[in-house]
């Protein structure tokens, strides 16, 4: 029996990266997933995972008509959704002081409201079904912070602290709210030019994991979110950013890995 056996679970964002990989491995485990997405693309995606376990249905997270056509759509198909996967996201670049404030505004409407709006359309049919789980995908940038990702910063600890404040007023009434944090993630948003593998890696070799992480390994978090698996787990946040969030190394003093001194001495 899978983790989560029968279960309907929406994902938004579904149509590729994170999303993606969470709706196969939701799949896989016995959910039906609902691919919520504005990318057409994510036809595609519950084609192949078969038209019994996924249906695509066309969603713009920012508004509250598309999310109520979403709830009775589902509920017409499949049933009462029991897990949402608050997924979809965008990030900008720039300056705080340079940032188009109508750019911060976008970033904040889809990574943001969308949450917002997907707790609030189907956390009241959670609670009438008995319970579920939230799982709202935040970022390592909400619990640290970047240079040159301010608007997107300001989202993710956004995402972080709504999270707490609905575990709180949901956990009781049997709905269980937790954020995830992925930190670099080889996804289409993450690396739009499509560089390999391993020059995404190259990138990120002073993090403790050494690498770029993949859309499965945050899958596989949110999955343990989820399912029953984390029956006593609410207002957390689980950190899947190779150990980003942790900190940074300090090349003299002692712990630090051996590659990370020797590129120390060829800095000199």
């Amino acid at each position: 029996m899978g983790k989560l056996n029968d279960r309907i679970a929406v994902i938004t964002g579904g149509a590729r990266g994170m999303g993606a990989a969470t709706a196969r491995l939701f799949a896989s485990e016995g959910a039906k997933v609902v691919i919520a997405d504005i990318l057409e693309e994510g036809k595609a995606l519950a084609q192949e995972i078969g038209s019994e376990r996924a249906m695509f249905v066309h969603l713009d997270v920012t508004s509250e008509e598309s999310w109520a056509l979403l709830d009775s759509t589902v509920r017409a198909q499949f049933g009462v959704a029991r897990v949402l996967v608050n997924n979809a996201g965008i990030v900008c670049y720039g300056e705080v002081i340079h940032q188009d404030y109508r750019e911060l505004e976008r970033v904040l409407r889809i990574n943001v409201c969308g949450s917002f709006l997907g707790i609030k359309t189907l956390a009241p049919g959670m609670i009438a079904a008995g319970g579920g789980s939230i799982v709202n995908i935040s970022s390592e940038v909400g619990l640290i912070a970047h240079n040159g990702l301010g608007a997107y910063a300001a989202s993710k600890w956004a995402v972080r602290g709504m999270s707490k404040a609905a575990a709180l007023e949901l956990s009781h009434r049997g709905v269980r709210v937790n954020s995830v944090h992925p930190g670099p993630i080889n996804t289409p948003m993450a690396n739009p030019n499509g560089l390999p593998a391993s020059e995404i890696d190259e990138m990120h070799r002073a993090l403790p994991l050494s690498r770029a992480g993949q859309p499965e390994e945050v899958a596989r978090a949110t999955l343990f979110l989820a399912s029953d698996d984390a029956s006593y787990v609410t207002g957390a946040e689980f950190a899947v950013d190779g150990g980003m969030s942790a900190g940074i190394y300090l090349n003299y003093l002692p712990g630090t890995p051996d590659d990370k001194k020797a590129r120390r001495e060829e800095d000199r």
